[in-house]
């Protein structure tokens, strides 16, 4: 069921339990089949009813009993309903939670038309206004515009200012005039007319717009590898709520919070959504999120550069392995530059590069467009700069680099920890230094997630889709599957989780032989089921004894006569293809931020000659998502949590989780429930 859209148990809007006579129906059903825990997946209105259903059900049961359509035991023995709620709807407009299920996928459906609408927009120089779905919440419509790039966006939270019209009329000329092609405009469904729109961009430009309504595309097809974890936790943990409820225990919403699954009073929600009050859980990450968007959104899309220039020069780099996503932080970061009146300068080939020179200014409109392309554009190498110390130090004094941007994986944080180093000779390694984590492998510390780790966990899961798919004729067959993620066993294991695998093998968790022949005999097992299949992953490096081809060998030989094997080598597939709407979004936010917080805090310590001097402990920091928040750490108190010989962190957060991969795959083990989730309260904020 994993990679099926919708619903297969099926949903409806109930006209019936808009009524008490309904919902007397529906607690009658309950009572007889002995039903006293109910998970409700839905949104406003599903969760609404649930709450208003739990409500009244000590009442509803009294009337059933007056009415003699249950006996007075069974109203006894029903007489505590246990409610939890998750919250499922495209829109992402429920109160407490970063993101609610199906929203990521409705999303990949709405960048998939945007990028092939932007090539034949550039064809025909056109402008498309495209109206995504959205009518009280412009969740959508905003993550799309910021995805994309787009010219304008219209939004309910955000009504226009009062002379838009010749505001967006400037701003589109603006982009012809400086050598774009195309236009693209987002709109939400409940912000305005979009007849206004087009007839105004028609009339008053005389450009050619065609309009487009994505309507119900975006709540169909495959959900994307987010929405796949997202739901498989969130079911664990509604289930784990239902069964730690008491009598006393209030319904509970369960939801995301950064990283993390929260729990928060169903009641308390009802009521700020349905006081149209915009909402957050205790951290205000969710206002203080839609806000970062609405702001970031409006100074990279309408550059309106100071007219007094910083006298500053940031240079921008990519080191080690490409990755989708990174083409968008630079992009985020060289605009943010420009905005705040500083030079941007381009480093090609990473480190290889700034040693031999290859350094050229970069412009607004030298990342128009880069968004949405995999890869990296300045190029980018694994190699260290420990070697090249003189010719660095040498050439950020040719191009007086003021602060520099290293955008990249384990080696961008290695590296930038050697230019640190290297300060005790070379003065000239005295400037601000940022490391932006933007790795496949989501391997630096610091950070919960790096820029092209969701991109590549998408490959690696559609790519399981049709390998199980193929299985699915032929009959038991169990695939062998490897992943990267060098020593990290992140990519591993949540495909592991969105692709529905039996086991997903990682460094970080030991296994021996005998857990082999463990997961052998479920597959034999397993066999005898209606699903003759198997998925197993395996990370590259798990192992240095237990192979690809020895587990592979192991597999088919233990299986014959009850399955057959193959393997599949994914490869760097892994790293290639355009960004997801998360990694473009997430990247964006990164390399803005980095120039807003840090480097112009550093950019007080301008010396006389011109030169910046920085040599403290947090000059040189790694922009990171912890939990909920994007956090600087100086760079050298990241190296107690480093494992340099393996290149991962010591302590990594989706460890945790492991355990759900393995549930579902119904093996019989514990889930470990000594950290269990405590109930958290609304804070109500009105709607910016």
């Amino acid at each position: 069921m994993l990679q099926l859209g919708g619903t297969v148990i099926g949903s409806a809007r109930c006209k019936d339990f808009r009524t008490r006579e309904g919902r007397m129906k529906a607690a009658c059903n309950l009572v007889k089949l002995g039903i006293t825990n109910l998970c409700v997946i839905g949104g406003d209105g599903s969760l609404t009813g649930a709450n208003q259903f739990r409500t009244e059900w000590s009442g509803l049961l009294d009337d059933l009993v007056r009415a003699g359509k249950i006996t007075e035991e069974g109203a006894k023995k029903s007489s505590h309903l246990n409610i939890v709620g998750m919250v499922g709807s495209i829109d992402n407009d429920f109160c407490g939670t970063d993101m609610t299920i199906g929203t990521d996928s409705a999303l990949h459906r709405i960048i998939e038309v945007v990028d092939a609408i932007a090539t034949t927009a550039q064809s025909h120089q056109r402008t498309f206004i495209l109206e995504v779905m959205g009518r009280h919440c412009g969740y959508l419509a905003l993550v799309t515009a910021l995805a994309c790039g787009a010219d304008w966006v219209f939004i309910p939270e955000m009504p226009p200012d009062d002379g838009w019209e010749n505001h967006l009329c400037r701003r589109l000329t603006d982009q012809r005039t400086r050598g774009s092609r195309l236009n693209v405009i987002i709109v939400a469904e409940g912000a305005m007319s979009r007849d206004v729109r087009e007839n105004l961009v028609t009339d008053s430009l005389g450009f050619d717009t065609r309009t487009t309504v994505l309507g119900h595309v975006q709540r169909g097809g495959t959900p994307s590898a987010f929405d796949r974890i997202l739901g498989s936790r969130m079911g664990v943990e509604a289930v784990m709520a239902l069964l730690e409820a008491t009598p006393d225990t209030p319904a509970c919403v369960v939801s995301l919070s950064g990283n993390q699954a929260v729990r928060l009073p169903l009641m308390e929600c009802v009521q700020v959504v349905r006081q149209n009050i915009f909402f957050t859980n205790t951290s205000d990450f969710t206002y203080v999120s839609f806000e970062n968007n609405w702001n970031t959104y409006k100074l990279l899309a309408h550059i309106n550069p100071p007219d007094v220039k910083s006298n500053i020069n940031v240079a921008i780099m990519n080191i080690g392995a490409p990755c989708a996503g990174m083409n968008a932080a630079v992009r985020a970061a060289v605009r943010m530059g420009i905005i705040q009146g500083h030079s941007m300068l381009a480093v090609h080939d990473g480190f290889d590069g700034l040693a031999h020179g290859q350094v050229t200014p970069i412009t607004w409109t030298s990342v128009s467009g880069w968004t949405g392309k995999g890869g990296s554009a300045l190029g980018t190498k694994r190699t260290l700069p420990a070697k090249l110390l003189e010719e660095i130090s040498h050439n950020i004094a040719k191009f007086n680099i003021h602060a520099l941007v290293i955008i990249g994986g384990f080696e961008a944080y290695v590296g930038a920890l050697e230019l640190v180093q290297a300060r005790e000779k070379y003065e000239e390694m005295c400037i601000p230094m940022v490391v932006i984590p933007a790795t496949v492998s989501n391997n630096v510390p610091g950070s919960d997630f790096s820029i092209g780790a969701d991109t590549a966990l998408n490959t690696i899961t559609s790519t399981c889709d049709r390998i199980k798919q193929s299985a699915a004729g032929t009959k038991r067959r169990v695939f062998i599957v490897e992943t990267m993620g060098g020593y990290c066993g992140y990519l591993a294991t949540m495909a592991g989780l969105a692709a529905g695998a039996d086991a997903a093998y990682i460094f970080e968790e030991k296994f021996n032989i005998k857990d082999l022949q463990v997961n052998v005999e479920h597959l034999v097992e397993k066999m005898k089921t209606t699903v003759k299949r198997g998925l197993i992953l395996r990370n590259e490096n798990c192992n240095a004894n237990y192979t690809t081809d020895l587990i592979f060998n192991l597999y088919s030989e233990e299986g014959k006569g009850v399955f057959d094997c193959r393997k599949n080598v994914l490869g760097h597939m892994q790293q290639g293809g355009t960004p997801t709407p998360f990694d473009r979004n997430f990247a964006t936010k990164m390399g803005a931020n980095l120039l807003c917080i840090v480097l112009t805090e550093h950019f007080r310590f301008l010396c006389p000659l011109g030169r910046i001097f920085a040599n403290s402990q947090d000059s040189a920091c790694l922009l990171g998502m912890r939990k909920r928040a994007l956090t600087f750490q100086p760079l050298n108190e990241l190296k107690e949590d480093t494992d340099f010989e393996h290149r991962i962190p010591k302590t990594q957060w989706w460890l945790k989780i492991r355990p759900i991969m393995k549930i579902l795959a119904k093996y019989d083990i514990k889930l470990d429930t000594s950290e269990h989730t405590d109930m958290e309260h609304v804070i109500q904020k009105r709607r910016p």
